[in-house]
């Protein structure tokens, strides 16, 4: 057991820290669609410009050179859209460099893995932990390569990141790419050429509390009306005062429509993004907000009421609920969800399976989710899985980060606390100490639901495995006392007994029966209970009074 890597101790998940709402932006007339995307384009422009400044400057940018570039672009926009497109840029170049990071940390394992495989001997297997050597000499050679070609990109990427130097692609390196394959993208070179414009303008800006509704660029009236405070060179398309354009559409949010008039109404910060979907010819508008960082609940209250556990796979989630001894109550749930399709289509079977999940929470009167945490990072690299592509492609789809992020917001939503968990041996101690006890003719229990349980149980703080037999696990489950040894001796020890605490007659023998004769009829000449008609009634009445399907075992 010395191999066993130390455990993660569990933890309640903070909860979201925002707020984000969608509408229509519906009958606009031609003159508007006309002004919004000249302000787009306009904007997209100054934001291209000042992206190439910021990278350019690296890790010698400062407070001076921000407020710099804040001033040229107010010249050619407006003091509150200068600062929203530098906010954005500076939240971009940030990203891009922790994905720089996170590259140079891929790159590293790989170089690691391959080194390690390549001092074993050829042919030699490996083992659940660690891979063995390679399958014959053209591989270890053509391995070899790649390591040469793995530690060049490896050095190349850290030399970038002691330089400061990030590479990012206004409009997105994939929508870039698609260029080069729109056969396969089934587009057209117009159609593709107005999607990378339209993902490269720049129609947004953050709130301001104190101002007026919210927002003194993107203004959205509690009646619905919305207006665009426009960049210098626009002014001449304005239709109200003060260089605003006002747009013939209104919005009414129907989700949280209520919060967000409260607080335009009481002028606190409110962001907008005006965005048009070029495959529906549909124009939307975001609002969006920032919550007050709420203290999560200790983790303690969190298990008073029991928790589900839930095991991520490819193309389910496998729930159980547990109460707050660690006992499984019911059946198994699974909840599926297909990740082929689009990326709409995929995050709408994300979003229908966790809605369906805590739904289920809710019914069942727990306080809390015990999840894995997840990330699979490091863990889906070629260099350590070799040939098993399609596992792989397995752990590469689940969306971890998405599934995190949706999973905290909804569940708070209806008080929910979400648990993470080590995700270590969940899998296989699950299906080594709880599948088969749990498995009956009418309950069919699989790896993942049993994963499941081991998940919830470490939620809780109870330990996955405790060394008890299953045999003996199946006796508790059933509060009963295991039977003595064939030959009534008392070698065996004290018998195995589980119950509540405070449980009435569990351990105790039953009392002497001294009220009736050794024949079995008592002085009054009468019987207690009426002899069993037959041998098989009896052993049926037995079987019946034996067989329970649900496993209970208590703290």
């Amino acid at each position: 057991m010395g191999g066993l890597r130390e455990l993660a101790a569990s933890f309640v998940v903070s909860g979201p820290a925002g707020v984000a709402i969608r509408d229509r932006l519906k009958h606009l007339t031609p003159q508007d669609e006309k002004v919004l995307r000249a302000v787009g384009e306009h904007q997209g422009a100054l934001a291209s410009r000042d992206l190439k400044t910021r990278c350019a400057d690296g890790l010698d940018h400062s407070t001076d050179a921000w407020a710099a570039r804040k001033r040229e672009l107010t010249k050619e926009s407006s003091s509150r859209i200068a600062g929203a497109i530098t906010r954005a840029t500076h939240d971009q170049w940030g990203l891009a460099r922790r994905c720089q990071a996170a590259h140079v940390r891929v790159l590293d394992a790989g170089i690691k893995m391959v080194r390690h495989r390549l001092s074993l001997p050829i042919g030699e297997k490996g083992t659940k932990r660690a891979a063995g050597g390679y399958r014959s000499k053209g591989e270890w050679f053509r391995k070899s390569r790649r390591l040469a070609a793995l530690e060049a990109r490896h050095a190349a990427a850290v030399a970038e990141w002691q330089a400061g130097r990030v590479r990012v692609v206004r409009g997105g390196k994939r929508l870039l790419n698609t260029r080069h394959h729109l056969t396969q993208a089934q587009l057209t070179e117009d159609q593709w050429r107005a999607r990378w414009e339209v993902e490269r303008w720049f129609l947004a800006a953050d709130g301001e509390s104190g101002k007026r509704f919210g927002n003194e660029t993107i203004r959205v009236t509690p009646d619905g009306e919305v207006s665009i405070k426009l960049p210098a060179p626009l002014a001449h398309l304005a239709n109200a005062r003060h260089g605003r354009y006002t747009l013939t559409s209104t919005v009414a949010f129907a989700h949280r429509g209520v919060e967000w008039a409260d607080r335009i109404e009481a002028n606190r910060a409110v962001a907008y993004r005006i965005h048009l979907d070029t495959e529906r010819g549909r124009w939307y508008l975001t609002a969006s907000w920032q919550r007050p960082v709420v203290k999560t609940i200790p983790l303690a209250a969190a298990r008073t009421q029991g928790v589900i556990g839930v095991d991520t796979n490819a193309d389910h989630f496998a729930a159980y609920r547990l109460d707050r001894h660690g006992n499984p109550v019911g059946d198994p749930h699974r909840f599926p969800y297909d990740l082929s399709g689009s990326a709409g289509h995929r995050d709408a079977q994300i979003r229908h399976a966790l809605t369906r999940l805590i739904n289920w929470a809710v019914r069942a009167g727990v306080a809390a989710i015990g999840i894995e945490d997840l990330d699979f990072a490091p863990e889906k690299t070629r260099e350590k899985h070799g040939r098993r592509k399609r596992f792989r492609q397995l752990i590469s789809g689940i969306p971890t980060g998405k599934l995190k992020a949706r999973l905290v917001s909804m569940a708070a939503e209806h008080g929910l606390s979400i648990v993470a968990v080590d995700p270590a041996y969940t899998s296989m101690w699950g299906a080594q100490h709880w599948q088969k006890p749990l498995t009956t003719p009418h309950r069919k229990m699989s790896r993942h639901d049993a994963a499941g349980i081991a998940i919830g149980r470490r939620a809780l703080g109870h330990p996955v495995r405790d060394g008890v037999s299953p045999a003996r696990t199946q006796l508790r489950a059933w509060g009963r006392t295991a039977p003595p040894p064939h030959d009534r001796s008392d070698r065996a020890g004290h018998r195995t007994v589980q119950a509540e605490p405070g449980g009435r007659g569990r351990e105790g023998t039953h009392p002497p029966a001294t009220d009736h004769a050794p024949g079995g009829v008592p002085p009054s000449g009468t019987r207690k209970r009426e002899p069993s008609a037959s041998n098989t009634v009896r052993d049926a009445r037995s079987t019946q009074q034996w067989v329970q399907d649900s496993l209970m075992r208590t703290g």
